[in-house]
This record gives C-alpha cells, sequence and structure tokens, in this order.
C-alpha cells in the first residue's frame, strides 16, 4: 500500500495565527488539492495527521471539525481524489497527551489503522513538530515551505534540517508531489520487467 501522511493547516490549506475555526476560514493553499490529487491518481493513498487544539481552547466543536473536513474532501470531489482518513489530536498543549505533534501518538494511531510499518512513508508538514512526530515511526521527512515554513529564513531552515535528518525541502506541496511522482516513475521503469 502506497501511503503520504499529510500536516493540515499551513501544507493543504491556509494556516492562521488565530487558528482555523470554521468552514469560511478553511482555505486551500493554492495548487495543494491539486498537488494531492495527482498524489491520489498516481496510487497513493492520502492521511491527514493534524493537531487541532482549538478543540480544547473552546475555539470550536466537533461538529464545526467534521464541517471543515467535509468542505475539504468536498474541494476534493471535483478533482476526482479524496483524503482516506484524518487523525486529529483534539488536546491542548497543557494535555500531555501522546497523540499532540511533535509525539508520535497520531501516527502510531495510523499505523495500527492500516496495519502498516511506517518506515520510509512520506510525511509532508511546515512545521518541526510535524517532521519529528513522523521521524519517531521512521517517516521520511518532507518539509514543504508554505503555511509557517514560509516564514522560516536561511538559519531556520537548516536548524529543521539538522534536527530531522534526511528531511527534504520542497518549495510546494506541488513539488513535493512532482519529486514523488517522478521517483515512483523510475523506480518503476528501472525494474526488471518494467517499461524500458
Amino acid at each position: 500500500m502506497k501511503l503520504v501522511i499529510l500536516d493540515r493547516d499551513g501544507t493543504l490549506n491556509e494556516d492562521r495565527d488565530d487558528f482555523v475555526k470554521s468552514p469560511d476560514e478553511w482555505v486551500p493553499i493554492p495548487g495543494a488539492l491539486e498537488a494531492a490529487a495527482r498524489l491520489f491518481h498516481a496510487g497513493w493513498h492520502l492521511v491527514v495527521a493534524t493537531n487541532q487544539s482549538g478543540l480544547a481552547r473552546g475555539l470550536f466543536d466537533m461538529a464545526t471539525l467534521n464541517a471543515m473536513h467535509a468542505k475539504m474532501n468536498a474541494l476534493f470531489a471535483p478533482l476526482g481524489a479524496r483524503i482516506d482518513a484524518v487523525f486529529f489530536c483534539p488536546h491542548g498543549p497543557e494535555d500531555d497527551c501522546d497523540c499532540r505533534k511533535p509525539r508520535p501518538g497520531l501516527f502510531r494511531q495510523i499505523a495500527e489503522h492500516y496495519r502498516l510499518d511506517l518506515h520510509g512513508v512520506p510525511m509532508v508538514g511546515d512545521t518541526l513538530r510535524d517532521l519529528q512526530a513522523g521521524a519517531v515511526l521512521g517517516c521520511e521527512p518532507h518539509l514543504v515551505l508554505t503555511g509557517k515554513a514560509a516564514r522560516l529564513d536561511a538559519q531556520g531552515l537548516a536548524e529543521i534540517v539538522q534536527r530531522v535528518p534526511g528531511t527534504a525541502v520542497h518549495a510546494s506541496l506541488d513539488a513535493f508531489a512532482d519529486t514523488l511522482i517522478g521517483r515512483t516513475a523510475s523506480a518503476t521503469s528501472q525494474a526488471p520487467g518494467g517499461p524500458t
């Protein structure tokens, strides 16, 4: 099974300093949904792993979070794609849970749900904590320079790459999709019996 784990805010949709609190505030990053749809059409299953401390902070409720994700999937539908599942942490920073990134609980949930070893599974996010959470289970770390990462200077970017060895950096989710699809096509063409 080909699986890609995507962060939500700052990776698929525009991040907000005051939190994404409603479907109206859930605004896709230009080109991000189309990039994810290309991955879907190339045979990848798309899963979202996202911290949603707005629930613990009382900024929105579960019905509103579900409405945001219904909007997300409705926007994917015309592209012929979908998100397989959304795994989210509803806790705040003070709750000391295992599922709030940078802790790996959401990734453990994904591994259990799909009965997969996540070693080498691509994980895409816009923050250090996204990459750290996936790295615990051996995910392949990919940083997109959207969301919070768009504000990084060269030193900040270098620090992330140093703290999560093997991190690949991409200008956008579209650039990440180009890389992953190109790599898969190259591997297929070089496999025994593959296209020549």
